[in-house]
């Protein structure tokens, strides 16, 4: 039994050995990059969310005071028509 590696053998191991070892960083860099994406992204999904929220929170508190303002309109109408009437 011959006690010897081949070295075609040795050389194919520390070939992979080496890609193994250049394809890390690449790896790492990939691991770290999609779940910074994915956070942003939703971050961003967030923000829009939150703003149109806000404007639909926004255009009812609008329709809100405009009926606030006609109600008072009338009211104040009726009442200063009321005293015109009752002086005469």
């Amino acid at each position: 039994m011959p006690s010897t590696v081949d070295g075609s053998i040795t050389d194919s191991v520390t070939q992979v050995n080496t890609k193994v070892l250049g394809d890390t960083p690449a790896t790492a860099m990939g691991n770290l990059m999609m779940p910074t994406s994915q956070s942003l992204s939703v971050a961003a999904q967030n923000l829009v969310t939150g703003q149109q929220q806000a404007n639909v929170m926004y255009q009812a508190a609008t329709v809100q005071g405009i009926n606030a303002l006609m109600n008072t309109g009338e009211a104040v109408t009726g009442s200063v028509t009321e005293n015109i009437i009752t002086r005469r």
